[in-house]
């Protein structure tokens, strides 16, 4: 099973979506015994560096707002003494 296939939401296999919905649209009967079993696979994999490049920034953005609040919580304490 793979994401909604909305072109907007995943820039980075926006060709191989086409290509995917192209193949389906071409092969209406055979689509169902592997005909665009190849595509499918591609789709994934892209999908899966897609899902692993918004990991990485998601988790380089939350180290920097640890590091943010960390540093605050610093400034409150010496305030505060």
């Amino acid at each position: 099973m793979h994401p909604p296939l909305t072109l907007h939401r995943h820039p980075m296999c926006a060709e191989i979506i086409e290509e995917f919905q192209k193949c389906h649209l071409e092969h209406p009967i055979t689509k169902f015994f592997g005909e665009c079993t190849e595509l499918k696979i591609k789709l994934d994999r892209c999908f899966r560096q897609e899902k692993a490049l918004k990991r990485k920034a998601n988790f380089e953005q939350s180290k920097k707002l640890k590091e943010r609040l960390h540093a605050l919580r610093k400034e409150t304490a010496e305030n505060d003494s």
